[in-house]
């Protein structure tokens, strides 16, 4: 961790003037050397749509935070001298946590110190969520611990994305991971309901602008969370579902899934390294991956700032949600109409 944390402190110190950095829960707190912290680039407008990418929410999903961090990199690099990225940059706000369980990372674990899986920790409760996988308060020795109260991290990243997300027009997160099949998947709530999400005419419009705009670039299954497993406490969903309650503009939640078992069939023997299951470790795969993703994260800024092009309009809603429900049809338990979601069970 000490060399991530490294490539951090060297992003900082080499943009000081378009990079800022803030402490969302100190070292002590976390029981990590470092510190959970947020970076932010681009406009400090509270008005100005919100891009939030986040990685490192699993600690053994250690190439979500290279990604992270490479897209970073290439963005502030190019920044330092592209007048068209630094017009963009203008117009919206980037808020990043590249490290969102900092104990998890240090010691390789998908929980953290305290034995919590961030992502079944969110007071939501799915309607049939999948036994032990979905989250379960037994014990933090088993895995996908779902804690009895709030963990510091997650609670951090709950009131940022809130907080940032307030009074943005639009606001689209990215949450980075790896482990799941042997293709990569961007997933959209929800994941504690088999219902169509209130914005799925969004959530479609954009997918059909990645596809149009990148028709060669085949790398993701677009699809909703809940066709593969159910979740309790999924932070994604309460976030979702919190925002549906005020009078913000729309979040779009995505998760880039990274099919890590592809990695495995390629290089069996990785499984045997302690971060080779959910990591490429190979050199050259490794940076495949880190250029493959740049892609996608750069197009979700560029829709940002240019949301006007293709957000549906009223009109439009109805009509496009109806296609995106015949797309998706197998997915949903109800493709009749988009769902309202159930309340949070915590404010």
């Amino acid at each position: 961790m000490k060399k991530t944390q490294s490539k951090i402190d060297a992003l900082a110190a080499a943009h000081p003037h378009m990079l800022s950095r803030r402490v969302l829960v100190p070292a002590e707190i976390v029981q990590c050397p470092f510190p959970m912290e947020v970076l932010r680039i681009g406009s400090a407008r509270p008005e100005a749509p919100r891009a939030i990418i986040v990685g490192g929410i699993h600690g053994n999903e250690r190439i979500g935070v290279d990604v992270v961090l490479a897209f970073l990199h290439s963005l502030l690099e190019q920044a330092s001298w592209d007048a068209h990225l630094q017009d963009l940059l203008r117009q919206i706000s980037l808020v990043v946590v590249p490290i969102a369980n900092p104990s998890g990372y240090l010691h390789g674990t998908r929980s953290t110190a305290t034995g919590i899986d961030l992502m079944r920790n969110a007071p939501i409760e799915a309607v049939h969520a999948h036994w032990l996988v979905g989250g379960q308060k037994i014990s933090p020795r088993l895995p996908w611990y779902r804690g009895t109260d709030l963990a510091p991290e997650a609670a951090a990243l709950l009131q940022l994305v809130q907080e940032e997300t307030r009074q943005a027009p639009l606001s689209i997160s990215v949450d980075c991971h790896s482990g799941f099949g042997a293709v990569n998947r961007i997933w959209f709530p929800w994941a504690h309901r088999r219902e169509p999400i209130p914005h799925l005419a969004e959530i479609y419009a954009l997918r059909n602008l990645f596809r149009r705009t990148y028709p060669n670039h085949v790398a993701y299954r677009i699809e909703p969370q809940c066709q593969h497993y159910m979740t309790h406490g999924d932070i994604w969903d309460y976030l979702y579902a919190k925002s549906l309650a005020g009078d913000q503009g729309p979040l779009l939640p995505l998760t880039l899934e990274m099919g890590s078992w592809l990695w495995v069939r390629k290089n069996p023997m990785q499984i045997f390294n302690r971060h080779g299951l959910f990591n490429p470790i190979v050199p050259h795969r490794r940076r495949r991956i880190l250029r493959q993703h740049l892609v996608f994260l750069n197009f979700i800024l560029t829709a940002l700032a240019n949301r006007a092009a293709w957000l549906p309009n009223p009109a439009q809603r109805t009509a496009l949600a109806s296609d995106a429900r015949r797309y998706w049809q197998e997915h949903f338990a109800d493709t009749a109409q988009p769902a309202k979601p159930s309340p949070p069970n915590a404010s």
